[in-house]
């Protein structure tokens, strides 16, 4: 079986430029995770690479399907130079990490939470994932394998994350979207939820 980190990251390249840098972390029983940073005018985009190495895997199954099942990795974007955002790094290492760890699913509309700041002073401490397609299309791979998909990281304060639990992630989003909440500013309060 090809190994698709490269063809991942050939598509990252693609979609994104050329990365001016690169962290690697690795976990305990787990597989290395790369995040790449890509600069494009006021924006910086952290790229995981290496999560969609292998598949993920329904928790609740018996064995683990070495070749089926959904692939991803993940992107976050934010204004440069508004706070120290590249301290993000080890928490998008550790949220790419969580389906080897944990044996979750990551898809759009799922909550992912780091137990902290994404960075130091951030108002946020987990994340929507949002659907893929927009920045980065898919990476269509060989049958039988499943495409790479780009999923977007939206910051999330812990109210806005706690009012996604009851109302859901579509009404959070529709929300943000009508008070044009600008979701790449990485010192944003949360939206008011009233």
């Amino acid at each position: 079986m090809a190994d698709v980190l490269p063809l991942v990251e050939a598509r990252l390249r693609t979609a994104l430029g050329e990365p001016d840098a690169r962290a690697a972390v690795t976990f305990l029983g787990t597989d290395r995770i790369e995040v790449l940073r890509f600069h494009e005018g006021d924006i910086v985009r952290y790229a995981t690479l290496g999560m969609s190495a292998q598949p993920m895997t329904d928790p609740t199954a018996v064995v683990a399907d070495p070749v089926k099942g959904p692939r991803v990795e993940l992107v976050l974007s934010v204004r440069a130079g508004v706070a120290d955002t590249d301290k993000v790094l080890r928490p998008l290492a550790v949220l790419a990490a969580s389906p080897q760890v944990e044996g979750v699913v990551v898809a759009p509309g799922a909550s992912l939470d780091v137990g902290g700041p994404l960075w130091p002073g951030a108002p946020f401490t987990s994340v929507l994932v949002a659907e893929p397609g927009g920045l980065v299309e898919d990476l269509e791979l060989d049958d039988p394998l499943d495409p790479v998909r780009f999923l977007p990281l939206l910051p999330m304060t812990p109210n806005e994350a706690a009012w996604k639990r009851v109302h859901g992630a579509q009404a959070l989003q529709e929300r943000w979207l009508n008070q044009g909440t600008d979701l790449r500013d990485p010192s944003r309060r949360s939206a008011p939820l009233d």
